[in-house]
């Protein structure tokens, strides 16, 4: 029988529960949100989601690792997802595109990983109870102090009310060109059209996958930070308007968000929101927001589009939604979730203006949605 590795790895949940496993990547401590998600692939580009800032994933796919980690798979400078836990033990790499281990990858970035966890059990559980506020750590020696981990975790005040834009943000505006990958080739690059439609995609903590469809769809790409102005927006001259994903509580990022994209809604030019940016969208028409129960994390998750009845096999991740009861007269709703009902998009009557709660970028995902894109720009043009 193979020798049963140590115990050094632990969850510590706010109500006291305490999950023992076998700890991997960086050592330490690290507190969050504890979420699941359902995507059996996109494990790297998952855990470099600026979306999963301050939070501790579980994955129900249990073997990640396996195929190891790149450079090309990342959708954002750094990790920003704090922490994983896992079923199975991370392996050695089996994968052509790997240049290193995950184990190694999550250790050189800081992050913290627990395998041998039992994570059907603790999604049913986030299912029944929603996603805790919790702890990880890992230490060689398997020694931790679970009362002050319990205490640790009560005391951290959780994502609601929190904005996490401005943490994940750029801190520069820059021009983005590279477009998307193809086998053989990589990304794109230099592929951004010059006489193509001007584009200023506001950086809420967006996925790189974004940008490379905006230009693919012929877009030509400024990305701004969170806290960009009306007037530093306007300085480019942009013929139509952006709003990212991003982690956070909406409401929080809206108290600076939401005046700039009422200016921007008045001038009638086009605007696309994803995710976070489809929440601000609903914040500034009036709109409500609201945490959901155990939130959709994942890269299978069906949404039907009103207009003619297809269903889109979609790319996930949020845990607030914009109330449908909420939205305004000008607000007709153009996707709902097959799962629960809740909105997946809007768009506005009398301005060339709509959002998606869910990913059409995919990365990782399919490419059901990749339509929205060319239809934004087709907007401007």
């Amino acid at each position: 029988m193979p020798e049963t590795l140590p115990a050094t790895g632990i969850l510590v949940l706010a109500d006291g529960t305490a999950i023992r496993g076998r700890g991997f990547g960086a050592q330490g401590v690290a507190v969050g949100e504890v979420c699941f998600n359902t995507a059996m692939t996109g494990y790297q580009e998952v855990m470099t989601d600026p979306s999963y800032a301050a939070q501790i994933i579980a994955f129900t796919f249990p073997h990640i690792g396996n195929v190891g980690v790149n450079p090309e798979d990342i959708e954002a400078t750094n990790p920003h997802a704090v922490g994983c836990i896992v079923r199975e033990d991370v392996t050695a790499p089996s994968n052509w595109r790997s240049n290193g281990g995950f184990d190694a990858w999550m250790k050189l970035n800081g992050r913290i990983g627990l395998a041998g966890v039992d994570t059907r059990a603790l999604t049913r559980r986030i299912r029944e109870l929603g996603p805790p506020n919790a702890v990880i750590a890992h230490r060689a020696d398997g020694q931790f102090d679970v009362d002050e981990l319990v205490a640790l975790a009560r005391d951290w005040p959780g994502l609601e009310g929190t904005d996490l834009a401005k943490p994940v943000t750029t801190l520069q505006t820059y021009p983005w060109n590279d477009g998307l990958w193809k086998l053989g080739e990589g990304y794109a690059t230099e592929s951004a059209k010059a006489g193509g439609p001007r584009v200023v995609a506001i950086d809420y903590g967006l996925k790189r996958n974004i940008l490379r469809n905006l230009i693919d769809a012929g877009a030509n790409v400024t990305v701004v930070p969170a806290t960009a102005s009306y007037d530093d927006i306007m300085a480019h001259d942009p013929q139509g308007l952006f709003l990212s994903n991003g982690p956070g509580d909406p409401a929080a990022t809206g108290e600076y968000a939401v005046p700039v994209i009422r200016k921007w809604l008045d001038t009638g030019k086009p605007l696309f929101g994803i995710c976070l940016g489809h929440q601000l969208l609903g914040l500034a028409v009036g709109a409500r927001t609201v945490k959901m129960h155990q939130g959709h994390r994942g890269a299978n998750h069906p949404v039907k589009r009103l207009s003619d009845g297809r269903v889109e096999i979609t790319s996930m991740n949020h845990g607030f939604a914009v109330e449908r009861e909420s939205l305004p007269a000008n607000a007709r709703e153009t996707h709902v979730s097959l799962f629960d009902g809740s909105n997946c998009g809007f768009e506005l009557t009398d301005t060339s203006a709509f959002s998606v709660q869910y990913h059409p970028e995919a990365s990782p995902g399919p490419q059901d949605s990749h339509y929205l894109f060319e239809r934004f720009v087709g907007e401007i043009g």
